[in-house]
């Protein structure tokens, strides 16, 4: 009994021995692996990740846990955005990729990936995957963006479908209807896909309503903002804050401002601006983000239907067709400041182009055209050119949207 006893302590020890060395020769592997990478800096890796394309950004996030620190933190994202190139975002009833197989995307949830669905991935509920199943598959339609580089247009895929409209976007997300629930609406950044769920504010016909996005600097907080008219033909507004349960009434912009909430607001100077009437219409109506105040900005000429606001940098420009020639118009600020003739196109410009964003990084505004081309003007050689290869997206101007493909998130988790 002794003698076996003896024998499987011998046999424990002798485990334990290889044990350790097997530790011993693995930290002996790792400290020589160690040696042979020279550290580098945590400054200059975060310079060489920015300059990834957002595919390679993407995989790069899961190489190791200090990478994922890195991209994941709000320095970086907010860099990276600000690296980041305009294009253009919309829903279509075909991807883009099987209407033109020979078509590959820069994107990391594109090519041949199964495409997720926005309202697949909302369901938390039975009662949410019945209703999944009774949504009707032809209204079933792809999130996708139109890139302008060098002259030429591209069209991106995310693999992300969704049966909501676009209703508004902001640094990189996206605010879709939720048709899981009456009146409610999705927040998502189709980069990264997460997204988050908004309750039902006040009901409304969509042809009575009109949906803001924007960031509040001063807060670091995002609001979506809901416009309104009720049956006495006033147009009321409730805010929600990204990160909170509850949609907040707030005093509305003044009665008659409005005609029509058909136009989409642009945000720029910290403000969310709106052509309140359909044609010849005298000013813009303005929600400053922080205080939430609605103010009236009187613009240089009647704005008529093909004319339009973008943000042009860091202000908020007026672009204004004329019989013979079209003017920019820049307003740089909401504390007093006037319009200002910054630019005049004297060849080229039609009188049906819309203008629809400005190219953040090279500063280029994009026009559409009545029969659905895009020209694109450029400012440092003051001429406009219609954009080559350009494919016909078959939709409106009005459901395209300026966009920002990011990593941006509207919580710091």
């Amino acid at each position: 009994m002794m003698e076996e006893s003896t024998c499987k302590r011998i046999a424990s020890m002798s485990r334990s021995a290889k044990e350790r060395e097997l530790v011993r020769n693995v930290e002996e592997k790792r400290k020589q692996q160690e040696s042979l990478v020279p550290y580098v800096h945590e400054d200059c890796v975060s310079n060489i990740l920015i300059r990834l394309p957002l595919h390679s950004l993407h995989t790069s996030m899961f190489v190791c846990k200090h990478w994922f620190k890195i991209i994941s933190s709000p320095t970086f994202v907010e860099t990276h955005l600000s690296r980041s190139e305009s294009v253009l975002i919309f829903t279509a009833p075909t991807r883009y990729d099987e209407t033109y197989p020979h078509f590959t995307s820069s994107l990391p949830h594109s090519g041949k990936l199964n495409t997720l669905s926005v309202e697949a991935k909302y369901m938390q509920s039975n009662e949410s995957l019945s209703l999944f199943h009774n949504l009707e598959p032809t209204s079933k339609t792809f999130i996708q963006f139109l890139e302008f580089q060098d002259g030429i247009s591209n069209v991106g895929e995310y693999s992300l479908s969704c049966f909501g409209q676009i209703r508004a976007t902001c640094s990189g997300l996206i605010l879709l209807d939720n048709k899981l629930k009456r009146g409610g609406l999705i927040v998502i950044n189709p980069v990264t896909r997460k997204l988050t769920a908004l309750p039902p504010g006040t009901l409304n016909s969509s042809h009575n309503e009109s949906y803001g996005f924007a960031y509040d600097n001063v807060s670091g907080r995002y609001k979506v903002i809901h416009l309104f008219r009720d049956a006495l033909m006033y147009v009321s507004c409730e805010i929600f804050i990204l990160g909170t349960e509850k949609w907040r009434a707030i005093d509305g912009p003044s009665f008659g401002l409005f005609g029509w909430l058909g136009y989409r607001p642009v945000e720029a100077i910290g403000a969310l601006h709106w052509i309140p009437q359909v044609n010849h219409s005298d000013c813009i109506v303005s929600l400053q983000t922080e205080n939430e105040k609605f103010q009236m900005i009187p613009l240089p000429n009647s704005c008529n239907m093909y004319d339009g606001i973008v943000e042009i940098g860091s202000s908020l420009s007026y672009v204004s067709h004329r019989e013979t020639h079209t003017d920019i118009w820049i307003l740089k600020g909401l504390s007093g400041e006037v319009w200002i003739k910054q630019h005049s196109i004297n060849i080229g410009c039609r009188m049906d182009m819309v203008p629809l964003l400005s190219l953040r990084i090279r500063g280029d505004l994009i026009f559409k055209s009545k029969d659905g081309l895009f020209y694109i003007y450029d400012f440092e050689l003051r001429s406009i050119t219609k954009v080559k290869d350009q494919k016909r997206l078959g939709v409106s101007s009005g459901c395209v949207f300026p966009h920002v493909n990011s990593m941006v998130s509207w919580s710091s988790s």
